[in-house]
Formats: C-alpha cells, sequence, structure tokens
C-alpha cells in the first residue's frame, strides 16, 4: 500500500483527513483516502488518485472480492474494505490516508502490517454498545489502531480522555500530543496562531464552519512540521491555501436556497450536539430542524443539548433506514423536552414545508444519512 496515515476517533476523522489530504496534494504529491459514512453515493467513499474511484472499476473489484469470499460470511464494511485496499494497492500513489469505520481495534481497516501515522481524533461517547459504556473503554478500543507506526499524533482531548492516552502510549516512540508539542495559541480576527515545539505560525482560519475545525486543522498542522522534520517535501507558503479551500460537506455546510440558509450538520453524538449548539449561539441562529436519527443513539439528550437554540422540529423517520427512529417516537421525545414539532411524512413534505415558510433559517441534523439523503435537493 501507499504510505499510510490512519485515523481513528469519535469526531473530526473526516475534517483531518480532508485537511491532510488537501496539503499533501497542495505540495504535489497524490492521494488515495477511504472514509465512511457516504453522502449521496458510495464512491465518495474510496479516493484514487485525488479523484472518486469510478462505478466500472468499483463494480469490477467487488465481484472480484465477491468470488474469492466463497459465499463466506462477511459484514458491508469487511467486503467494501476488502475491495478499497485492491484498488490501493494498484493505484501507485504517494499517501493513504485511511479512516476506521467503527472503533479501531476490531476494524476490518486496523490490519496495515507499517503504517506512516496514526492518528487519534477527539474521542466522546458513541456505538457504546460495540466499544463498551465508558469513556476509557471506548478510548482502549480506538488506540487499537496505534502499532506500527512510524509517528503518532494525538488531537485535543479531554483531561481524562487525554490522561488515559499518555498513561496507556507512555513507552510509545515519537508520540505528538495537543498541549506538549503543538497547540493553538490566540485567535485574531480571521487568523489562528499555531505553535509547534515553540516555533509560531499566523495561519488563516479555514473555511470549515465551528471553532472546533480550528483544532481539527491544527492537528494537519501538526502533522505537516512532523513530516517536514523527517524531509519530506513541505511548502509551508502552500498550507494556508490548502487549509482555506478545505471542504467537508454536510458538516455545518451552510447553502443558500431560495433566500433561506439551509445548515447541514451530520451531526449525531453528544459532542456533535455540543458544537452544533455553540455554532447556533454563536451565529445568533434559531432555525427549524428537520430531525431524524438512528435508533441506537441518545435522541434525548442529543435533543436536550440544543433545545434552547432551535424553534420547531420537524420530525421524519430517515428514508429507507430500518434502524431509524419512527417519527412518533420522535414526537415523544420532544413532548418530554417541550419541544414544538410537526410530524413529517417524507423528504417531498419537508421540501414543501421548507418552501412555503416564512422561516429564514432551516437546520437537517441527527444523522449523515439523513442529511446525505436531502442535501441534493437544495443544490
Amino acid at each position: 500500500l501507499p504510505k499510510t496515515i490512519h485515523i481513528a476517533g469519535t469526531n473530526g476523522k473526516g475534517s483531518i483527513q480532508s485537511f491532510i489530504k488537501n496539503i499533501l496534494v497542495s505540495n504535489g504529491y497524490s492521494c488515495d483516502s477511504y472514509i465512511s459514512p457516504h453522502l449521496t453515493k458510495f464512491n465518495e467513499r474510496i479516493i484514487i488518485n485525488n479523484k472518486e474511484v469510478s462505478a466500472n472499476k468499483l463494480y469490477n473489484v467487488l465481484l472480484f472480492v465477491k468470488k474469492i469470499n466463497n459465499s463466506n460470511p462477511i459484514t458491508f464494511f469487511e467486503i467494501t474494505t476488502a475491495a478499497a485496499f485492491i484498488l490501493f494497492n494498484k493505484s501507485n500513489s504517494d499517501f493513504l490516508i485511511l479512516e476506521t469505520g467503527l472503533g479501531g481495534r476490531l476494524d476490518a481497516t486496523n490490519i496495515i502490517p507499517k503504517k506512516l501515522c496514526s492518528i487519534i481524533t477527539p474521542i466522546s461517547y458513541d456505538h457504546e454498545e460495540f466499544l463498551g459504556n465508558t469513556i476509557k473503554k471506548i478510548t482502549k478500543e480506538k488506540l487499537g489502531i496505534v502499532k506500527n507506526s512510524d509517528f503518532v499524533l494525538i488531537s485535543k482531548q479531554k483531561k481524562e480522555v487525554k490522561d488515559f492516552i499518555i498513561k496507556k502510549l507512555s513507552k510509545t516512540n515519537n508520540l505528538y500530543t495537543y498541549g506538549k508539542n503543538y497547540k493553538i495559541k490566540n485567535l485574531i480576527g480571521n487568523k489562528f496562531m499555531f505553535n509547534y515545539n515553540k516555533n509560531i505560525r499566523i495561519i488563516d482560519k479555514p473555511k470549515l464552519n465551528g471553532s472546533h475545525q480550528i483544532e481539527n486543522a491544527s492537528v494537519a498542522l501538526a502533522f505537516a512540521e512532523i513530516m517536514y522534520e523527517k524531509k519530506f517535501k513541505i511548502n509551508f507558503k502552500k498550507i494556508n491555501n490548502a487549509l482555506k479551500k478545505t471542504t467537508w460537506p454536510g458538516r455545518l455546510e451552510i447553502l443558500n436556497y431560495n433566500n433561506k440558509k439551509i445548515i447541514l450538520d451530520g451531526s449525531h453524538n453528544i459532542d456533535g450536539a455540543k458544537k452544533l449548539n455553540d455554532f447556533l449561539k454563536t451565529k445568533k441562529i434559531k432555525p427549524d430542524v428537520l430531525f431524524g436519527m438512528l435508533n441506537n443513539k441518545k435522541i434525548n439528550i442529543f435533543l436536550k443539548l440544543i433545545k434552547n437554540q432551535i424553534r420547531n422540529i420537524l420530525a421524519i423517520k430517515i428514508p429507507n433506514e430500518r434502524n431509524a427512529f419512527e417519527t412518533n417516537e420522535i414526537s415523544l421525545e420532544c413532548d418530554n423536552l417541550s419541544i414544538n414539532y410537526l410530524k413529517i411524512k417524507n423528504l417531498n413534505e419537508a421540501m414543501k414545508y421548507i418552501n412555503n415558510s416564512d422561516q429564514k433559517f432551516f437546520l437537517i441534523t441527527g444523522s449523515l444519512y439523513l442529511v446525505g439523503k436531502i442535501r441534493e435537493k437544495f443544490l
């Protein structure tokens, strides 16, 4: 495989990989990447030489893996990961940026014999049914990728998580952590100060919305600094522009639509709800919210966290998702929290409501699956 950067964590994996990919591409490198989930089509998950895999190439490699698997039990993520690895093996790209699908230790991606770098993004509660019901158990599962790496990069974490990581990785060579090796110093207008081992750079704020994206960008900047120390070709004059042009659809993405602002955010866990609430509070926005969520998520806590920054909930079951909360279940949660709501039957009814409403701000959240199914209607 190309030189591999392996990323695990609860939040920020997609943004960080996108920042890193843009930094590498801006410096003349070719990149493959593997992400999940996708928004509108599966091809988004597999990038080969800076481009989405073609449907024809994807179809043929999936047939090949299906034949080799010979009807043995295999999950959706396992068979698609196997297909992706075959494509990456043939790509001749300089780098591969690899996101875990779930957790880390038992993830299908966690079989790389040698990696350039392992990155741990912010860790919080999510997928407890698989990863454990305490933050330490979840963190231990995420840290399962930290092996066979030239260096390990840890993003800013809550104190309990950071202390646990430092203790678990005390014997790890080439460990870089937020606060010790790199940090953000001050925010000045549209710029921030990035400090790497006492070397300070003034960086433009990224285009991505939300203050947490500055922290995500700092991980990519630390990665670039370490790569420069390791004699890779990195031009820091190009990095600023690479960060500024980084986009990540469906994550606090704002679209203009019929004189309205549509905020698309695939947040679905507690930490995501907090960041969403902070964004709405900072922007002084109280939108109507089209809300759908998978039924293994903590819907009550999520809605409670954002209730003071929203006007109404438009409750919808995510189309074609068997494991999504029913409209009545969402409505019941709204009743319990004294949140105004309307029941929405389908996406067409949701679009009709948005088109006919005097409200200027709408938020679609609760699930990336919901965001992906409706996003194209606003483009």
